[in-house]
């Protein structure tokens, strides 16, 4: 059956009924204008539940007038509901990336509808959910009816994240710019940081990174490497300045080789031009993407992730500051692991020694109360700060304290010493 063509969003969000359980599109591909009007229908609906991972541009839904008509319900925290989940008024749902599509897939998680930004229709009818595949494409196919903006500015992308125009219940057709994220500028922490992480990469790794000062300081230093690989869930434009430069070529990938494999991409317009109907870069479902026995295929997996805070044992918290959900899980254990597993795999976890301008070490003696252990201390190898690198693979207990506490800022070595010793008996 052909979809409603609605003259508005608002027209196309009116399908929602109270008590639906939503999906929405989410990164780059956050379908800002039909949120803005679920902005305004939810308030005449009640019990909605909107899922999603990390939004971009979605603020309109964080209103306190929308309390009691519609709920967030998060697998990865964002800056449009970081301020609701830590008050309690959006709900956190701890999982690893890999195994979103799995809940909708299973029935464990049942979505009634999904909204979404598309680009247009192609001579076959095929629409593309562009620069962001993730999880939205298993939500598209188990969810009751989908909602889409069908948005000329989005790229037509290859890979897994193709919908048939039929498929929707409902579309608006509006131009609407991305929301872009040009590279971060690298300051003096983030540039020793990048030059600790590109000392320990080899030339023919497979690299994963996420999007930031760090990753985008990291990518910066691998000017001089060559035959790297790109199977990630997201990429952004430091990827795209070394594919450009011959540093990336993806050939020594046994997974799609000779192709870039990525979940989402975040970036500038340059990067979405880049990935427009261009068949060396695959998007696919976030499934496959983070499956770690698809990841660890790959010979010499480089994993580069990030933390909030990391205890003297090699704890990673990455999702809470204390009892307050910053962010998510993701897929920071997914890569993890699956780098542990490659041949030659390798995974660093990169991070300012400092936080609260210097006030406080990132390098802990034990966790903040209530910090969630994203990365246990049994699959940690690399952990990087601007101070330097410390191996934590095959390290005990004591030489895991000793090795952090010469990468921690030189103002808090002494006392991390002393707390060691206080907390956990250990002589460093």
């Amino acid at each position: 059956m052909a979809p409603i063509i609605c003259k508005s969003a608002l027209e196309a969000v009116s399908l929602i009924q109270d008590g639906e359980t939503l999906w929405t599109h989410s990164m780059g591909a956050t379908p800002r204008l039909l949120l803005n009007a679920l902005a305004q229908h939810a308030l005449s609906k009640k019990d909605l539940t909107l899922l999603q991972l990390h939004t971009e541009c979605a603020e309109s839904l964080s209103d306190e007038k929308l309390k009691g008509h519609l709920r967030h319900r998060c697998f990865f925290g964002g800056l449009p509901t970081r301020l609701l989940l830590q008050q309690g008024d959006a709900d956190y749902v701890p999982i690893f990336l890999s195994e979103v599509p799995k809940l909708f897939r299973s029935g464990e998680q049942k979505i009634d509808t999904a909204i979404v930004q598309v680009s247009p229709p192609d001579k076959h009818g095929m629409c593309s959910l562009g620069i962001s595949v993730e999880a939205t494409l298993a939500a598209c196919q188990v969810a009751g009816k989908i909602i889409a903006h069908i948005n000329p500015q989005m790229p037509r992308t290859h890979g897994d994240g193709f919908i048939h125009f039929d498929k929707f219940a409902a579309v608006y057709e509006a131009s609407s710019p991305l929301p872009q994220h040009p590279l971060a500028a690298s300051d003096e922490t983030s540039l020793a940081i990048g030059n600790n992480v590109a000392e320990l990469v080899r030339n023919g790794d497979c690299l994963q990174m996420g999007i930031g000062a760090i990753p985008d300081a990291v990518l910066s230093c691998l000017n001089g490497h060559k035959d790297l690989g790109i199977h990630t869930e997201l990429f952004s434009d430091g990827v795209l300045n070394l594919v450009e430069s011959g540093v990336i070529n993806n050939s020594k990938k046994k997974v799609h080789p000779g192709k870039l494999v990525t979940g989402f991409a975040l970036g500038s317009q340059r990067l979405y031009d880049y990935v427009d109907d261009n068949p060396s870069v695959i998007f696919m479902d976030i499934e496959q993407v983070n499956d770690t026995s698809i990841i660890r295929k790959n010979p010499n997996v480089m994993a580069i992730n990030s933390a909030l805070q990391v205890d003297i044992s090699g704890q990673i918290c990455a999702d809470s500051l204390g009892t307050r959900i910053y962010s998510g899980v993701g897929g920071q254990m997914d890569f993890i692991r699956g780098a542990g597993l490659s041949e030659g795999g390798r995974s660093v976890i990169a991070l300012p020694s400092t936080a609260a301008g210097g006030k406080v070490s990132r390098i802990a003696t034990v966790l903040s109360p209530g910090a969630g252990v994203v990365t246990t201390r049994a699959h940690v190898h690399y952990i990087v700060t601007e101070y330097g690198s410390a191996n934590l693979r095959g390290r005990s207990l004591r030489e895991r304290a000793r090795a952090l506490i010469d990468i921690a800022h030189p103002d808090f070595r002494e006392q991390l010493c002393r707390e060691t010793f206080d907390m956990w008996g250990l002589s460093v």
